[in-house]
């Protein structure tokens, strides 16, 4: 698939609303930062200092964008971002709070954006399973994924290496935190929902990865088998590639470039280089084939792009090289026209944009500031 830049126009939007107190991301959010509403607009999110940034599209399939606009939430380290079938958005946070003497207060915090451009609800803190102050401080960051009845799931590597969740169940009521187990599991695991109504989790435990999967929808997920080689923290992605069939996609820690697996085969090498941050996944119809896109930051700074039959990943993947510096890991999305669309931050914290041409195969018009 070829993909080569054309003519490029540069926009800047006013912030709508609130005054942000600074306009550029200072990272990327873990989960699916870029998401399409109910009503077909694409919204972009990222970490700032003292809260978070939201672009969002004028009109659905672009091309002009609102944005930034500041929301603010204190203390946050950590942001992931989670969507589910019914187009809501979850926002999850790691937040750690100063005591008057020093010591740290650590809990995972929650809120919700019903539709685009709207208001997001108040952040309710989940809590933190751990009493002692010396393991409270060491809970990890927190992943999530919405149920096919919309109910959400989140989940955090605890103080002892292993994985504890908590979900809201029925009426909005949310259950205690269980405890999954497991054992050396790192922070940057991957939560997915399923169309069967299936949660699945892939986590990063040295040189392994664990896997917990739901034998049926509404359960508690169960730690199914052991992956290796394992995935360098952060890394996972994962993309539903048949129907009720999870591809997931890493990192080898060991170097030797990208892997993927679906249930009940082993790890396929895919090549490449990528940096050290995580991989963006989205299938999509090409001169009318199934594919895959991949998208990552390279070792070399720039943001590539591989695509390959759905399914097909042993044949190999086209890479192509964006030209486009990165930082932290890329977004693809499919905009209200169906056009594959990039997104990427810059060094300086500013979103950048690629929309899929009108042209054979992938082709991306030249990337635009937002």
């Amino acid at each position: 698939m070829v993909m080569r830049g054309r003519s490029a126009q540069r926009r800047l939007s006013a912030a709508p609303g609130a005054a942000a107190p600074a306009v550029t991301a200072t990272g990327t959010a873990a989960g699916s930062w870029l998401v399409r509403g109910k009503d077909g607009r694409l919204t972009a999110y990222a970490p700032t200092a003292g809260g978070l940034l939201r672009w969002t599209e004028t009109r659905p399939g672009g091309p002009g964008w609102s944005g930034p606009e500041f929301v603010a939430v204190a203390d946050l380290t950590h942001l992931a971002v989670v969507q589910g079938a019914d187009t809501y958005v979850h926002f999850l946070g790691r937040r750690e709070r100063r005591r008057a003497d020093g010591s740290a207060v650590v809990d995972v915090v929650h809120a919700i954006q019903y539709q685009s451009g709207r208001p997001v609800t108040e952040w309710r803190s989940l809590g933190n399973p751990h009493r002692e102050p010396d393991k409270a401080r060491r809970f990890g960051v927190p992943a999530g994924a919405v149920d096919a009845n919309g109910d959400l799931y989140v989940f955090v590597r605890n103080a002892g290496g292993g994985l504890m969740m908590r979900r809201e169940g029925r009426a909005g009521k949310w259950e205690p935190w269980s405890d999954l187990r497991g054992a050396d599991v790192q922070d940057g695991l991957t939560a997915t929902a399923v169309s069967d109504g299936r949660i699945e989790v892939f986590a990063p435990a040295g040189d392994v990865a664990l896997h917990w999967t739901q034998p049926e929808p509404g359960a508690v997920p169960q730690r199914s088998y052991d992956i290796r080689p394992g995935a360098l923290p952060g890394s996972v992605a994962a993309l539903e590639t048949a129907p009720g069939r999870l591809t997931h996609v890493w990192t080898d820690p060991a170097g030797s470039g990208l892997l993927c697996r679906r249930s009940g085969g082993w790890p396929v090498p895919l090549g490449g280089a990528p940096g050290d941050g995580g991989h963006a996944v989205l299938r999509a119809v090409l001169d009318g084939y199934d594919c895959t896109v991949v998208a990552h930051r390279g070792a070399a700074g720039s943001v590539l792009v591989g695509v390959c039959g759905t399914e097909a990943e042993a044949s190999g993947l086209w890479w192509t090289d964006t030209g486009r510096p990165g930082t932290g890991t890329p977004a693809l999305a499919h905009d209200a026209r169906g056009r594959v669309v990039l997104a990427a931050f810059g060094a300086e914290g500013a979103l950048w944009v690629g929309r899929q041409a009108p042209e054979p195969g992938l082709v991306l018009a030249d990337w635009v500031r937002v």
